[in-house]
């Protein structure tokens, strides 16, 4: 069984591709959400926040490359496209727009499960979101992954090193609450044996350092009672 049952989006306009998907994802301790449409595909995607998304390319009214480029706006969610033929500069593009993995049909579930499978423990060891460089705002904040810089109305920031992987972490999912003893694991280790409430003294710091106004922040929101995430808070 999976662990806290990662919730899986599978998006596909053909009844007996879904139906089979669902099934073995329920039987691998996945918790699926399925979607026949590109419409019902985002609503969903809003509502669930899923851990990974099976989108097929071809659909009605929206097509998958759309929703995959639509996605990748703000998040970082593990994308499989699934699609008929595909030639290599097709293969590419589709990369190129924030794919992370191809499977063609038709496919086998087995094969299906095991590329989910992976892609989600790859997603679980890293925080770096998709794109180097990343801004809000019309360039308000940005951030520069190759170079470990940030900027605050184009004036360089000067973050330390627990505060730049902090960022990172809240930004990677957009739209997920993170618990301070999960911050915690991220940003100063597992084995960190100290108080809960350091993590406060470090989101401080750093709201001080990217926040017009710390009493009413924009980017690093607090979730009462459960943790922090990052948004827009206009």
């Amino acid at each position: 069984m999976i662990e806290d049952k990662k919730k899986v989006l599978i998006v596909d306009d053909e009844p007996k591709i879904v139906e089979a998907v669902v099934a073995y994802l329920e039987k691998s301790g996945y918790n699926p959400f399925a979607a026949y449409n590109g419409e019902k595909a985002l609503t969903l995607f809003d509502n669930v926040n899923p851990d990974l998304v099976v989108l097929d390319l071809m659909l009605p009214r929206i097509s998958g490359e759309e929703i995959c480029k639509i996605i990748r706006r703000n998040s970082r969610v593990p994308i499989i496209m699934l699609t008929a033929k595909i030639s290599e500069e097709e293969k590419i593009n589709g990369l190129n727009i924030g794919a992370d993995d191809y499977v063609t049909k038709p496919f086998s579930p087995r094969e299906l499960m095991a590329r989910i499978n992976s892609l989600l423990r790859r997603a679980d060891e890293g925080v770096s979101p998709l794109f180097h460089i990343m801004s809000w705002n019309d360039n308000d904040l940005q951030i520069d992954l190759n170079s470990y810089t940030v900027k605050k109305s184009g004036v360089s920031v000067n973050l330390t090193r627990i505060e730049f992987k902090l960022l990172c972490t809240l930004i990677k999912y957009p739209k997920k609450i993170f618990t301070r003893e999960e911050l915690i694991d991220i940003v100063l280790g597992a084995d960190y044996d100290g108080f809960e409430r350091t993590i406060d003294s470090h989101i401080k710091n750093l709201r001080s350092k990217i926040e017009d106004d710390t009493t009413n922040p924009r980017y690093i929101l607090t979730v009462r009672g459960v943790g922090y995430k990052f948004g827009d808070n206009q």
